[in-house]
């Protein structure tokens, strides 16, 4: 048996993928620092929720990220277009 799961021969004739049960006998350890580290995101998730009551308008704020990256992965593509380029086809 994999780690993940079998493949399992049904009637009809195809084969099927049933996972192992998640998580797995053994695939997450629980010792502290892992605890620290789950603390630590918990916490960077309240902070990102309090900045969220801050921002006005969280649609445009996030529109404005995805106009920057789709900026930057088109300069990787050689295309010369600037952040300033996208918001004014907007």
């Amino acid at each position: 048996m994999s780690r993940i799961g079998t493949y399992q021969q049904q009637p009809a004739g195809y084969k099927a993928f049933v996972p192992a049960p998640f998580p797995g006998v053994g695939l997450v350890t629980w010792d502290n620092d892992l605890i620290m580290l789950l603390s630590q995101a918990d916490r960077a998730i309240g902070k990102l929720n309090a900045i969220d009551q801050l921002v006005p308008d969280v649609d445009f704020f996030i529109y404005m990220y995805i106009t920057k990256e789709a900026a930057f992965s088109s300069q990787i593509e050689g295309t010369q277009a600037t952040f300033l380029d996208f918001m004014y086809l907007a």
